[in-house]
């Protein structure tokens, strides 16, 4: 009897002390993805320097299920049981769906220890994501598809912003009152649940092996663009833009020590508020040479061989659906995020127009895939230097979610992971996790002296990740999910997305590619 009263209270004590370490956790993650969010400096910084938090809803589906196995194991009574509110982080999204408040509105049990924010930070969050350092290819997009290009500059962000609602409402169900509950919490539960019960896990690995491709690939953009900003910049100097790309390596190899983005998140603020003042000068310049500008160079024409590479420019410049269920659900109040995203985006969308239309009506057929190499050299000197240097400090953002992903995918500990864990019992990074990291480092060098093309490498991008983030995976989750409610209109809209962002990601990723091989081959061979 003592023996039996003994293991009851060891495992009480051991469950509690689980419950006390998760909520500690997820305050701390709430914490940190807040402050990622807003004070994020691009689309891809802002999104990925969140992906700690996004990601943590499938991380801590694995713990859960051990801690769920080890309570119920040591005590069926349930007094220890699982925490309140962390019950639905199951892998497999079938854990017990959120409570619905008095209200019947949509409640989030981790509302507790998850900082909350505003319709206008949330806004902020979404603008900065969409309205980043890369809307200044931009105006290169322009130069191949002219009007059609403007007009796909509208159309993307009609359809962003129509896919990520239609994201958000899959991670809701109807409760037996007929209220909305939600029952997922991240883009990897919500593909998971349209894979399920054949392949319950598939749909995770295609979100996060996407995910890791565009992490990767934002890496490499940002040592590419520091090698040609600064190659620009100082033409005079005996040093090539590949030279200069294995300078700004060199400068990023601490990344491979990261253990938190504190340091870097200090000065994510300033970086944002600097690529809004370089923003400003650029147009302001254009619009001082507004007696020059070659209206007549603007037409309807396309070139067929590189239109399809704009159309990835376009669609890059817009990906922010990777985070917004996470953003969704630290919002005071949900039912303003449709409202945010249609001022967000229309927002976005004048001014990404104008940015595009002006810069090209400057430069009309000299337009540069970099729209600020375009500028006089003593101003260009000093723009790209800012630029550089928020390149240079948002590449630990991207960076740091890809090594994150990476690990928790194939070095977490457990029967599931593939390889020993990066880290000691005492919290150090192991040599072989060492090792990954700057393996990286150097792949993202590799390929951006290889394959030294800005325009290119975004049009790839945002061809086969951003297409697919953005419009093809949202339209069909949301008619596998909620197809049974859809009117025809909606059920339209979705199909039409979805054949039409098939199209234009096929496309362009052809296009890309052929440009990139191209490339490579040229390379290879100087």
């Amino acid at each position: 009897m003592a023996t039996l009263i003994r293991s009851k209270l060891s495992n009480k004590l051991t469950n509690a002390a689980n419950a006390v370490s998760n909520k500690s956790q997820a305050k701390v993650s709430g914490m940190f993805a807040r402050m990622g969010f807003q004070a994020a400096t691009d689309e891809e910084a802002l999104g990925f320097a969140a992906c700690d938090d996004l990601d943590y809803d499938h991380r801590q589906g694995m713990q859960m299920d051990i801690l769920t196995s080890d309570e119920m194991g040591g005590e069926g009574s349930g007094d220890g049981g699982v925490l309140d509110g962390d019950s639905h982080y199951q892998r497999d999204g079938t854990g017990p769906p959120h409570s619905a408040s008095k209200d019947g509105g949509p409640t989030n049990e981790l509302s507790e220890v998850r900082p909350q924010i505003t319709a206008w930070e949330a806004g902020w969050n979404v603008t900065n994501a969409i309205q980043g350092m890369f809307v200044l290819g931009l105006p290169y997009a322009i130069l191949h598809g002219g009007y059609l290009g403007l007009f796909l500059i509208i159309f993307a962000a009609v359809v962003c912003c129509y896919t990520g609602k239609i994201l958000i409402a899959c991670l809701y169900e109807e409760d037996e009152d007929g209220q909305l509950v939600r029952v997922r919490d991240s883009y990897v539960d919500i593909a998971n649940a349209c894979c399920a019960p054949r392949f319950p896990s598939l749909g995770g690995h295609i979100v996060n092996v996407a995910q890791i491709i565009e992490l990767v690939m934002t890496c490499i953009l940002y040592v590419v663009v520091s090698g040609n900003l600064m190659y620009n910049s100082f033409p005079s100097m005996p040093i090539s833009q590949k030279s200069w790309a294995i300078i700004a390596t060199a400068a990023l190899l601490p990344c491979a020590f990261l253990k938190n983005l504190k340091a870097v998140s200090k000065f994510s603020l300033l970086c944002t508020l600097a690529h809004f003042v370089i923003n400003i000068l650029v147009i302001a310049y254009c619009l001082s040479r507004a007696r020059d500008w070659a209206w007549d160079k603007v037409k309807f024409y396309i070139d067929v061989k590189k239109f399809p590479i704009s159309i990835g420019i376009i669609v890059f410049s817009y990906t922010s659906q990777i985070f917004l269920p996470s953003l969704e659900g630290n919002m005071q109040n949900r039912a303003e995020f449709h409202c945010m995203m249609n001022w967000t985006h229309i927002a976005a969308c004048i001014l990404k127009g104008l940015f595009a239309l002006v810069a090209y009506l400057t430069w009309a057929d000299e337009t540069k895939e970099v729209i600020t190499d375009n500028l006089p050299p003593t101003i260009r000197a000093v723009v790209n230097i800012f630029l550089v240097a928020k390149a240079l400090l948002s590449y630990p953002l991207p960076f740091f979610a890809a090594v994150e992903v990476l690990e928790k995918t194939f070095f977490q500990e457990g029967a599931r992971a593939y390889f020993p864990d990066c880290y000691g019992g005492d919290g150090r990074l192991k040599s072989w996790g060492l090792t990954l990291r700057c393996v990286l480092v150097v792949f993202t060098l590799l390929m951006a002296i290889y394959v030294p093309h800005f325009a290119l490498l975004m049009g790839l991008t945002g061809s086969l990740t951003g297409a697919g983030l953005c419009f093809l995976l949202p339209s069909l989750f949301h008619l596998k999910l909620l197809w049974r409610k859809l009117l025809w209109h909606q059920v339209f809209f979705d199909v039409a997305i979805f054949v039409i962002g098939g199209i234009c990601s096929i496309s362009g990723f052809i296009h890309s590619m052929e440009g990139l091989i191209e490339a490579f081959k040229y390379n290879i061979e100087e």
